[in-house]
């Protein structure tokens, strides 16, 4: 597992922003840190002059300047960052006025529109007149139900830069999905398309945003943007709010103006996934996600003014709130807006090359899929400006690490990170002066107390525990919607250990430095009293070709629990004596004999959330005969039902 795949060379370590904010905090201090570790430990010991060197390094744009960078209370999540200062997120998105192109919009039907970083500002400004004329100001919330296209963003700079707080999902979302979400924020505009497309097919969706209206009373005004279908008459939407057409309500012209606010102003309202209940509403502060969005894009992914960054995500989802942060380091980015694997596996890599993509971000579960269909990058694309490939959503296995190095370059920075919505961010991240290591991701993000924890608190080295964060943090989001005293807030990531955030994460350090996510600490199997991460599991069932994906649950069984492991197989398969055979010897060889199966069944599809993560606890649920609550947040619901009931899973005793 500590195999090293990649190594940056000295010129590129050197070339580096990474590399030079080492030597700008030497300077600046007087100090003789080495290493990334050592600049790592520093910004954990002084988290204060860290955080305001970042700010100054990245010329963070002070409306007034901080009494103070840090107020400490006795312990988290009690500490205000940045006391006193003032400034505009959406300013320090916008700061580049020139032709090259800040936004390339793609759509999965080949339509392509190219937005220039001076025609992007000009765009915000007219919208923010727009929404100005209609009274948005600072702390309305402007929601919008969007693909991820450019009239999304520039809603959501002309909504930042007013001080409004921005809250999307996707429209793939059910009816009560996005009465979930927003119902809970009551938005003052809300702001949808007719129709969208996905795997070939156009989808209208004026009826259910007239189911969605019925149930948001305190909304002013609908904002209808043409996308697939475009609406002839307002009056196709009913509701008591005004109703306008895109080109009807755009006032173009002017500059942008930028209310100065709060570094602890909330910017964006984000979900959590809902599908244990209603989604928890994650309030983010502007300054601590773009001093965090600065630190990871600029020095973690050494992205700048010349590059090109994409990553595939829907509006629903933190990455989409991540990607567009890219703007504040000057990079272009890439929106795509379809599916991933329509008309073909290779419809994504295929923007590398059109687009001369440097950063290409997706999931691991794509990267498993292109392996899988057996897709060779390195054959039908030239892929020559790829310099840096990132995956999040799910754990990355170690034979998605030879994958990607055998399949797309041989020099390539390899970035796994995991953070989550909860931060808007990420804990651990990867790193353009280290060595990329099979399975692992590379390092602790600066800034970030991250260590596993066993359960009595105690740090950990190569063994399995709780990932916590044992200091505060900017990105610490402000708290949760409707939770005036923080209760809910306290009892989702400081009831585990007291003054310490526990994500929720079953994770291990290497003696490397080196982390691995190991899957959720509630989806954590416990047979015999042996807690197990469903990640380890998979990771195996990925190395055999005849399985496209699986899910493991423990179930209740005689007084203690089993693991039962349910996979979809390729088209025509069967799961026969033979493959259960191998899928039972492959994960003993590499695990554990706990980490065997008792049971396993085939599916033909698993249930995901409309983000793409596998919802362990519903399926655990619906096993155990158990309600899931919110079924609408997930992307395909119907695929709970093959779990329901099964005969394997009953006691024949």
């Amino acid at each position: 597992m500590n195999e090293v795949l990649w190594r940056p060379s000295k010129a590129r370590i050197q070339a580096c922003r990474m590399d030079a904010f080492r030597h700008e905090v030497n300077r600046r201090f007087d100090l003789q840190l080495s290493d990334y570790d050592s600049l790592h430990r520093w910004s954990i010991d002084q988290r204060a002059a860290f955080w305001q060197t970042l700010a100054d390094y990245f010329a963070v744009c002070w409306h007034r300047p901080a009494t103070a960078v840090l107020d400490e209370g006795p312990q988290m999540p009690d500490a205000r960052w940045f006391s006193g200062a003032t400034l505009n997120f959406a300013e320090h998105l916008l700061r580049r006025r020139d032709s090259h192109p800040a936004l390339i919009a793609v759509r999965e039907d080949g339509e392509r529109q190219v937005i220039s970083h001076a025609q992007l500002a000009a765009q915000v400004a007219g919208l923010q007149r727009s929404f100005q004329a209609v009274g948005i100001g600072v702390g309305d919330r402007v929601a919008a139900c969007m693909p991820n296209t450019w009239q999304t963003l520039v809603a959501m700079l002309a909504c930042t830069s007013l001080g409004a707080i921005w809250s999307c999902s996707s429209p793939e979302f059910g009816t009560h999905g996005i009465i979930d979400r927003f119902g809970q924020i009551e938005p003052k505009l809300l702001m949808v398309c007719a129709g969208y497309q996905y795997a070939g097919n156009t989808i209208d969706q004026v009826d259910k945003i007239n189911e969605v209206l019925a149930r948001l009373p305190s909304l002013e005004q609908l904002l209808v943007v043409p996308y697939t279908r475009t609406p002839t008459r307002s009056d196709e939407f009913h509701s008591n709010a005004h109703v306008s057409l895109w080109d009807d309500f755009y006032q173009a012209g002017g500059e942008p103006q930028f209310t100065p606010l709060p570094f602890d102003h909330p910017l964006y309202i984000l979900y959590s996934s809902g599908t244990t209940g209603v989604p928890k509403c994650i309030v983010h502060s502007a300054g601590g996600v773009l001093l965090q969005h600065l630190k990871e894009h600029g020095l973690h992914n050494d992205l700048g003014p010349t590059d090109v960054l994409f990553y595939y995500t829907t509006c629903g989802w933190m990455m989409w709130n991540w990607l567009a942060s890219g703007l504040a380091v000057g990079s272009t980015l890439v929106l795509y807006d379809g599916s991933p694997l329509y008309p073909g596996p290779e419809r994504l890599i295929d923007l590398i090359d059109s687009e001369q993509i440097s950063a290409f971000g997706t999931s691991a579960k794509y990267l498993a899929a292109l392996e899988h269909a057996h897709v060779q990058p390195r054959l039908s694309h030239r892929l020559d400006s790829l310099k840096l490939l990132l995956s999040t959503g799910s754990p990355l296995s170690p034979e998605s690490y030879d994958y990607v190095y055998r399949e797309f370059k041989a020099d390539l920075c390899l970035a796994s990170m995991s953070g989550g919505t909860d931060i808007c961010s990420c804990f651990v991240i990867g790193n353009p002066v280290l060595p990329v290591r099979r399975g692992q991701i590379q390092c602790k993000s600066l800034g970030m107390a991250v260590e596993v924890w066993d359960a009595n608190g105690q740090a950990l080295i190569g063994e399995k525990g709780e990932l916590v964060c044992t200091r505060h943090f900017p990105a610490m989001p402000l708290g949760f919607w409707h939770d005036a005293q923080g209760k809910r807030f306290r009892a989702a990531y400081f009831s585990q250990y007291p003054g310490v955030w526990a994500q929720g994460d079953y994770a291990e350090q290497t003696p490397e430095g080196g982390m691995l996510i190991h899957g959720r600490s509630d989806a954590v199997l416990n047979p015999g009293g042996v807690r197990i991460g469903t990640a380890e599991i998979y990771r195996q069932v990925e190395k055999i070709d005849d399985v496209l994906e699986s899910v493991a649950i423990g179930q209740r069984w005689h007084n203690d629990v089993r693991v039962v492991l349910f996979v979809r197989l390729r088209e025509g398969l069967q799961l026969d004596d033979t493959l259960q055979a191998q899928i039972r010897q492959v994960i003993r060889s590499n695990t554990t004999p706990r980490h065997v199966p008792a049971v396993i069944a085939a599916v033909s599809d698993i249930p995901r959330t409309i983000s793409g993560k596998i919802v362990e606890l519903a399926i655990r649920n619906v096993v155990h005969g158990e309600p899931v609550k919110n079924t609408d947040a997930l992307a395909n619901p119907e695929a709970l039902e093959q779990f329901r009931d099964r005969p394997e899973l009953r006691d024949q005793a």
